[in-house]
């Protein structure tokens, strides 16, 4: 059961990649991005470009720039030269910008953006607008509205509302979802519009027991924190992650009214292929099974439908509550471990084994005698593959750290401010974040952005069991310090698939904004035969 009972797997960065036989593999990468053009701030690590969303009409970007509360419109009929047509100044609607989306709704197109509130537990606010980044509404949203997206029917606007509470958690608001009727041609956009999806009716005590309820004093409404929202092909269902808490929940979008909520269980780390690297401080690549939990915590999901059934496509982030009123997170050799479960507590809490790996201090006290039967560490490093009703159907294990071992063995599980050897390993190592899908030649795949790392992992999804990493591209630059402007693209937040119909070049692409380069990369997708 323990894992320091098990063979140890070293890897160490100057030597050889070998992949063990239990685990994922392939040949060599059937699917390559191209970098084609990129569009620069020149502003390093403040958030100059998050999110971005794509108008096929008339060819645009428009990209979030939190830094200035602003839209960013980029013209990209030529890819290879995004210019700037224009930018929107939403200052003036509340505290920063946090999402954007583009949709139409007949002959009218819309641009609408999620904008937090003035104060962080104050309400937000959803502004729309047209093409050419005139507001044509405002409407009063939840609590710190995160991320919205419009039905692909244009019929509707949905924003996570995450709530946070403020940082000394004297105020914990609740999270909600808001669904708002876009308006038709020759209406107005009106607060009417609006109704709100809340959490009152959910009880503790009722929940899947991996759904986390952890903040001080917070009804089930207080602590869940909606993060991001996919819906279905058919513009009937929205599926929202509740990333703090482990879980998603089911909404019908024309009833306003939640359908079920479930938890995504834990990952078991301790087993062959689900290992992780746990330490910065072993001076190596060790990527190994480890008598560890991971809570899968999404941040970004997406869904998809194979034979009529939805999958749930999640990029496995993790995410604590580290607030000074309320932190949960602690390092391993910082608990008091059960030594019933744990007999070479002392082996594992060295620093070069599981000690400086940053665990939940809330979970894993089942008896609440003070010591830890079990470990829960943030996010699972990988991306997984969930039915609606909870159902794990493909986690990719160990496979993103293990690629990143033999791709920038140098730079492993590097931070993605400064270039630096094993400095993320203790914490959610590459952040698996951003989620994009696209079908090409019909088959369906997977970008899913690693934040740390700062590169893309690709899947093939077309059968959710048979699913195979076909590709792993990065144009950041290690030979330059990221901070000079010359390290290439860092920090992927948003990824954006854009089919071949719909674009400029009649091949498919894909668009990334670079939160921490301040950067929007946009690459040609290419199938090998």
């Amino acid at each position: 059961m323990l894992g320091s009972q098990l063979p140890f797997v070293l890897f160490v960065a100057s030597a050889a990649y070998v992949t063990p036989a239990c685990a994922h593999s392939r040949a060599a990468d059937i699917v390559t991005l191209e970098l084609l053009g990129r569009y620069e701030t020149h502003v390093f690590d403040r958030s100059a470009a998050e999110i971005a969303a794509y108008d096929r009409a008339t060819r645009r970007l428009f990209v979030v720039d939190a830094l200035s509360a602003s839209i960013l419109a980029l013209d990209i009929h030529d890819p290879s030269k995004p210019t700037v047509l224009f930018r929107t100044d939403l200052s003036a609607y509340g505290a920063g910008v946090n999402s954007v989306a583009v949709s139409s709704w007949g002959q009218r197109p819309w641009v609408a953006a999620a904008v937090e509130g003035p104060t962080p537990v104050s309400p937000g606010s959803v502004v729309l607008m047209d093409m050419d980044g005139n507001v044509q509404g405002v409407v009063e949203v939840g609590v710190l509205p995160d991320m919205l997206c419009f039905t692909p029917d244009g019929r509707f606007i949905v924003t996570a509302d995450e709530g946070q509470p403020m940082p000394d958690y004297s105020q914990d608001p609740e999270g909600t979802v808001s669904i708002i009727a876009v308006p038709r041609p020759g209406q107005a956009l009106t607060q009417d519009a609006v109704r709100t999806v809340d959490f009152r009716g959910l009880r503790a005590e009722d929940l899947d027991p991996s759904i986390i309820i952890s903040g001080p004093g917070a009804s089930v409404a207080q602590d869940l924190e909606p993060e991001y929202v996919a819906i279905s092909p058919d513009s009937r269902t929205a599926w929202v992650a509740l990333q703090e808490n482990n879980a998603i929940v089911e909404i019908d979008i024309r009833r306003a009214r939640i359908n079920r909520i479930f938890g995504l269980g834990f990952k078991d780390h301790n087993v062959e292929g689900q290992g992780l690297d746990a330490s910065d401080r072993d001076g190596q690549i060790r990527i190994r099974p480890w008598p560890v939990f991971g809570m899968y915590q999404p941040d970004a999901i997406a869904v998809y439908e194979v034979d009529g059934q939805t999958y749930i496509v999640t990029a496995n982030e993790g995410d604590a509550r580290t607030y000074r009123g309320f932190d949960d997170t602690a390092r391993v050799k910082d608990l008091t471990l059960d030594t019933s479960t744990f007999p070479n507590a002392g082996e594992l809490q060295k620093d070069e084994n599981l000690g400086r790996l940053l665990v939940s201090r809330v979970l894993g006290d089942e008896n609440g005698d003070g010591r830890h039967e079990a470990l829960y560490a943030f996010g699972a490093r990988s991306m997984s593959i969930f039915r609606t009703d909870g159902t794990l159907v493909y986690d990719s294990g160990d496979l993103m750290e293990r690629t990143i071992a033999q791709r920038e063995p140098v730079f492993f599980n590097s931070n993605h401010t400064r270039n630096s050897f094993d400095n993320r390993s203790d914490d959610k190592g590459p952040e698996p974040e951003g989620v994009a899908l696209g079908e090409i030649d019909g088959r369906t795949y997977a970008f899913v952005g690693a934040e740390r790392q700062s590169g893309i992992f690709i899947f093939d999804i077309t059968r959710p069991q048979s699913t195979t990493l076909v590709g792993y591209s990065s144009s950041r630059d290690f030979s330059a310090e990221p901070a000079s402007g010359r390290g290439g693209d860092l920090g992927p937040e948003g990824v954006l698939f854009i089919a071949a119909n719909d674009s400029p070049t009649g091949e498919p692409l894909l668009v990334v904004a670079y939160e921490v380069s301040g950067t929007v990369a946009i690459y040609r997708v290419v199938v090998a035969p």
